[in-house]
């Protein structure tokens, strides 16, 4: 018989607890357990990034996470990028510069390149591919996700909450509603 145990933990602002075992993976707790299934799944070995989320504000690769290791802590997946139900400017610039195919990479290159606006609203390209060097994609050869991550800091503020002023609007809807 399993042995289990409580976490709890800040996911996307709303603190959760749940019953795990305590082998379960951060990647499988957010799908399985909150049903956040933008956060991919794939390599179980860091090699792809497919997987990546914000612990802490830091991106990890929660394949190889474990749920207790995230008791206590703020977890920020991929469903917390949008700015009240619109997309965030890396969102859009993805969208116009076409930084995704088949999409398997999107949500781990999502969180890494926001991670890296939040800190550099202005990067460089050899910044960006420093940036996400540790995401893998086989389909676009990285060219367009360079770009749309250019395209972000062109057109917001750099931050996960973008440049549009609806943002504020939806936030201060969702207090009063």
């Amino acid at each position: 018989m399993a042995t289990t145990m409580d976490v709890t933990m800040t996911v996307n602002g709303t603190e959760v607890t749940r019953e795990v075992e305590p082998r379960t993976l951060l990647v499988h707790f957010v799908r399985d357990q909150l049903g956040l299934t933008g956060t991919h799944w794939a390599c179980d070995t860091t090699n792809c990034g497919a997987c990546t989320l914000w612990v802490d504000g830091e991106p990890v690769k929660s394949c190889t996470v474990l749920a207790v290791m995230a008791d206590g802590h703020e977890v920020r997946t991929v469903e917390d990028l949008d700015t009240g139900g619109e997309l965030n400017p890396l969102q859009q610039g993805f969208m116009q510069e076409h930084g995704l195919q088949c999409g398997f990479c999107t949500p781990g290159m999502l969180m890494t390149g926001q991670w890296l606006l939040d800190r550099d609203p202005d990067p460089d390209e050899a910044t960006i591919r420093e940036a996400i060097s540790g995401n893998l994609c086989r389909c676009t050869g990285y060219e367009n996700i360079v770009r749309a991550v250019r395209w972000a800091a062109e057109h917001g503020d750099g931050t996960a909450a973008g440049d549009d002023a609806s943002a504020d609007d939806h936030a201060t809807d969702e207090v009063t509603a």
